[in-house]
């Protein structure tokens, strides 16, 4: 749905359920990232791409968190509207 979304608002929007193939297809301008289930290795790796990142989180939040410098921390619940409104404002 948030693909959808984002195609809607006239991004090139791509989906992965991996890190290491959202990092190794493609050059983003930016990414959004559901931080379930997600390392922050994983994360570092995203970083590392040097564009803004786009965290979902909810509770509880990984006591990693505050180590990086996302574009927006997004908590759930929140809607597909609002993570579109997030990426529109950082692109």
């Amino acid at each position: 749905m948030l693909r959808a979304e984002l195609i809607e608002r006239g991004f090139d929007a791509v989906g992965y359920i991996r890190v290491a193939d959202a990092t190794a297809n493609r050059f983003p301008g930016a990414i959004v990232v559901e931080l379930r289930g997600v390392s922050r290795d994983e994360i570092a790796q995203l970083f590392q791409l040097g564009v803004p990142v786009i965290a979902i989180a909810g509770k509880p939040e990984p006591d990693w968190l505050g180590e990086f410098k996302w574009a927006a921390v997004l908590r759930r619940p929140v809607s597909i509207g609002e993570i579109g409104d997030a990426v529109t404002r950082q692109i």
